[in-house]
């Protein structure tokens, strides 16, 4: 995996372009399904539907676990300058 990393930063700026573009929108994918189980879980706790709060929770977890996982994958750039 340590080649990845060093091929991604020297590729040409059309794949860089693709891999932030879609990394972006994964992101931002991802924060708005938190935010719609943050809203899911604050209405039925007004309500007092407590079942829902773990299994909200859990899944909020696990896509932040999945977000900061994908921020390894986020290129540097192309550094011309050790060329």
């Amino acid at each position: 995996m340590s080649n990845f990393r060093r091929s991604q930063n020297q590729s040409n700026p059309n794949k860089l372009n693709a891999i932030l573009s879609t990394l972006i929108f994964i992101l931002i994918l991802n924060v708005t399904i938190q935010i719609w189980l943050l809203y899911a879980a604050l209405n039925n706790a007004l309500e007092n539907h407590k079942e829902i709060l773990i299994p909200a929770f859990i899944a909020s977890l696990v896509l932040f676990l999945i977000g900061a996982s994908l921020l390894y994958y986020m290129p540097i750039g192309n550094n011309n300058s050790r060329k």
